[in-house]
């Protein structure tokens, strides 16, 4: 188990790093002429800074996820883990030079990151999951963090396009968003993030009935995390085909999106919560 220094360097790693972004988001908004962000040193020296918390956090779960051979996997660890790898994924994009102007969510995304790292400290395991050395729960647990940390950024991206297109109905756009791509290909860039999510969720979704199947010979338990998941689902499937043929988008596309992300958390966060924080199983 890491020691309470280590989560609380991770945390403060994190909150320096928000702040820095932040605050660099702010000053380049607001100069003139905007030198830095397009300078390779500026971007190389954000990656570095986030480079350090990533670290710590991933040796974090390592240790706190596979203490005495066994996989811990309660709310906290579930929590971190999937901000981590929500952290990881973006930190990853901002490679990419087509996704440098999306970067104003790393603020927020390293801020949350330093409280989501304490969440193992705040809720530790207490009974260790079963069947962990079977290949498609492996594959299940995979594909079902994957498809959550997408979608928790497809979630920040929709409140961010919300934002930004309420500043623009209003003929207000705060210099903070000036260096944002415009608004279509911010809708284009969240339709495939729901589609990348949607594929890793619905392997979820198969994967966990084969296992269940293997398991205990039933392919669909009747549980909170299985309605949830289900209908999650459909609602994003609901947004992909409202897509393709009534051409949805703006505010439908956007709710569409936030209530599948939180009937999402309910499925498999929310239900954890209740039975291990709530009901102490």
């Amino acid at each position: 188990m890491s020691s309470i220094l280590t989560y609380l360097s991770a945390s403060l790693l994190y909150g320096f790093a928000g702040w820095y972004f932040w605050q660099t988001t702010q000053r380049h908004a607001f100069a003139m002429h905007d030198n830095e962000a397009g300078e390779p040193s500026g971007v190389a020296l954000r990656h570095t800074i986030m480079l350090a918390p990533l670290a710590f956090h991933g040796l974090i779960l390592h240790q706190s996820m596979f203490e005495n051979d066994a996989l811990s996997f309660g709310v906290g660890n579930a929590v971190s883990s999937i901000v981590w790898l929500t952290a990881l994924i973006y930190w990853i994009s901002g490679f990419f030079s087509s996704l440098q102007g999306l970067q104003n969510l790393i603020a927020p995304i390293s801020l949350t990151a330093a409280i989501a790292v304490l969440a193992p400290l705040m809720f530790p395991s207490v009974h260790p999951l079963a069947h962990t050395e079977m290949p498609v729960f492996k594959a299940h647990l995979l594909a079902a963090m994957l498809a959550y940390s997408l979608f928790t950024i497809a979630a920040l991206h929709a409140l961010l396009m919300t934002i930004l297109e309420r500043r623009l109905h209003h003929s207000a756009v705060s210099s903070l968003f000036t260096r944002l791509p415009p608004l279509l290909t911010m809708e284009k860039m969240l339709f495939r993030l729901v589609w990348t999510g949607f594929i890793l969720l619905s392997l979820t979704l198969f994967s966990g009935i084969v296992f269940s199947q293997e398991l205990f010979g039933q392919s669909v338990p009747f549980t909170h995390k299985t309605l949830f998941g289900f209908i999650s689902w459909g609602i994003f499937a609901a947004l992909l085909v409202g897509r393709h043929l009534y051409g949805w988008r703006g505010r439908i596309a956007i709710r569409w999106m936030l209530t599948g992300f939180g009937v999402l958390l309910l499925a498999y966060i929310g239900s954890k919560f209740v039975l291990e924080i709530i009901l102490d199983r």
